[in-house]
C-alpha cells in the first residue's frame, strides 16, 4: 500500500528564537502516525510572508497532506489567514458560525466586550471549508489544491488538539485508504544504548523488512519500540506480538515495564498492583520527584506526599536527621539519606519511601564531594537500600538523572520484596 505523506509547518518567530517550545509538531506527528499517515517533514518558519509562501510551495511538492499551525490570532503579526486567502485565490468573508462562536466566548465565557479586532477572527477565505473551534475563537481552515490537502489550525496546543481529534483525523481517514501502523514499546534501565544494541543485534538483523526497531535513549533509560506496517491488522498484531515477546525475553534483565510508559508511570502502576503507598523526602531535587509522580492522573491512589528538606535545619527539625551526622559526614551522605527515610516514614506513614541528597551544581562541590555526587535511599520500615551516584552534568540533568535513578531503585526494591 502506498504511503500517504504529510508535512507539518509551524509558524511563529517565537518558535525560531526559542521563546516557545514547539510541542504541536510532536503531538501531531504521533497522532498522524497512529492513523497510518507518514510524517515526512517538519518545518518551522517565522512570521514572514515570503517564507510562509515558499514553505507552502515546497511542501506541496513533497506531501499529500500539509498541516499548518500558528499565525491565526487577531494581531498584526498574525498573517497566516490573509496569506492563505491569497495563496488559494480567495477573499476573506465573515463565517457566520465562527462569528457566533466569537460572540459567545466573549459574552458568555469571558464576560467582556469585543472590539473590531476580535470580530476579525470570524473572517475566513471563501475557498476553504471552515473547521469550527470548540476551544477558542480562531477557526481552522481546510483547503484542497492539485490533489493536496492543506489544513490550517491555531497554534494554541489545546485548540489545535481539539480540531485534530474532532475533525481533521476522522476526515483524513475518510479521504485516504491508510495502512495499519502498530507499535509496541518497552522501557529498559541500567544498560547503555550501545551495549543494548550489541546484545540484541542478532534479533534486530533478523526482523522482517516491515518491522523496524527504534532506540529511544533518555536519562539513563532506553525505550525500545517495534513498529510494524501492513494491510491486515489482525495478522500484523499477531506477528508483532511474537517479535515483541522475543525482545522482552532478550532484555528481561533490564526491562522496567513492557509498555510505553515513563519510569514514574511504571512505578505508579506497580504500586497500584501491590496496593501500596509511597512518599518522598527530597533535598537536592527540590520536589522534582514529587512533581513527576503527581503529573500522572490517579497518583493520589498511591502517592501521599513529600517533605522537601532542602536545608540542614529542616532535615534536623522535621525529619530528625541527627545533628552529629550532619557535622561528621555531612548532609550528602549515606547516613543522612537513611535517616531521612526513617523520619519521613514516621511522618507520612507510607509503605515505601525515597530519599535523596546531593550536590547539583554548578556551585557547592569540593574535591571530596564534587558536583554531581548524590546519595539515593529507598526502603520501608524493615529495610533501606542506599546507592551512591556521580553524574557530572549540568544542574538540570543531574536533577533529572537523580529522579530517574531513584524511581528505578524503588521499582527494583518493590519487585524484590514481592
Amino acid at each position: 500500500m502506498k504511503k500517504i505523506a504529510a508535512s507539518i509547518i509551524t509558524i511563529g518567530d517565537e518558535l525560531l528564537i526559542g521563546q516557545v517550545i514547539d510541542t504541536n509538531s510532536a503531538w501531531m506527528a504521533q497522532e498522524l502516525n497512529k492513523t497510518g499517515v507518514w510524517v515526512k517533514r517538519r518545518v518551522a518558519v517565522g512570521d514572514v510572508w515570503d517564507e510562509i509562501w515558499n514553505a507552502l510551495n515546497e511542501e506541496h511538492e513533497k506531501s499529500q497532506i500539509i498541516l499548518i499551525t500558528g499565525g491565526l490570532g487577531p494581531t498584526a503579526d498574525d498573517i497566516t489567514k490573509p496569506l492563505l486567502s491569497q495563496y488559494f485565490g480567495g477573499k476573506l468573508i465573515v463565517d457566520e458560525g465562527a462569528l457566533q462562536n466569537v460572540k459567545y466566548i466573549f459574552e458568555k465565557v469571558l464576560n467582556r466586550p469585543m472590539i473590531d479586532r476580535n470580530l476579525k477572527q470570524a473572517e475566513v477565505p471563501d475557498v476553504c471549508t471552515v473547521i469550527q473551534n470548540k476551544r477558542g475563537t480562531a477557526p481552522g481552515m481546510w483547503f484542497e489544491k492539485d490533489g493536496r490537502i492543506f489544513i490550517s489550525m491555531p497554534g494554541v496546543p489545546h485548540e489545535m488538539k481539539g480540531m485534530m481529534t474532532d475533525y481533521v483525523l476522522p476526515e483524513l481517514q475518510k479521504k485516504f485508504t491508510l495502512p495499519t501502523i502498530l507499535h509496541t514499546t518497552l522501557l529498559t534501565a541500567g544498560i547503555g544504548e550501545s551495549f543494548l544494541a550489541d546484545h540484541i543485534n542478532a534479533f534486530e538483523v533478523a526482523l522482517p523488512s516491515h518491522i523496524k526497531l527504534a532506540y529511544l535513549p533518555n536519562y539513563g533509560m532506553v525505550r525500545l519500540r517495534l513498529t510494524a506496517t501492513g494491510d491486515n491488522k489482525e495478522t500484523l498484531e499477531i506477528e508483532l506480538q511474537h517479535h515483541f515477546n522475543e525482545l522482552k525475553n532478550l532484555v528481561k534483565e533490564w526491562m522496567a515495564i513492557d509498555d510505553d510508559l515513563s519510569m514514574q508511570q511504571a512505578v505508579g502502576k506497580l504500586l497500584i498492583k501491590k496496593n501500596k503507598t509511597l512518599g518522598t523526602a527530597e533535598s537536592c531535587t527540590g520536589g522534582y520527584i514529587a512533581h513527576l509522580l503527581t503529573a500522572n492522573s490517579g497518583a493520589s491512589n498511591y502517592y501521599k506526599g513529600s517533605i522537601v528538606s532542602y536545608s540542614n535545619e529542616i532535615k534536623q527539625s522535621v525529619l530528625h536527621v541527627d545533628e552529629q551526622t550532619i557535622k561528621t559526614v555531612g548532609a550528602v551522605s549515606e547516613e543522612t539519606v537513611k535517616q531521612m527515610i526513617t523520619g519521613a516514614l514516621n511522618i507520612l506513614q507510607t509503605d515505601f519511601m525515597i530519599a535523596v541528597s546531593g550536590i547539583m551544581g554548578p556551585d557547592g562541590g569540593t574535591p571530596e564531594k564534587p558536583v554531581g555526587l548524590v546519595f539515593v535511599a529507598v526502603g520501608n520500615k524493615e529495610k533501606v537500600v542506599v546507592q551512591k551516584f556521580n553524574f557530572r552534568f549540568d544542574r538540570q540533568r543531574n536533577i533529572e538523572l537523580t529522579a530517574t535513578n531513584a524511581l528505578n531503585m524503588l521499582r527494583k526494591f518493590i519487585e524484590a520484596e514481592a
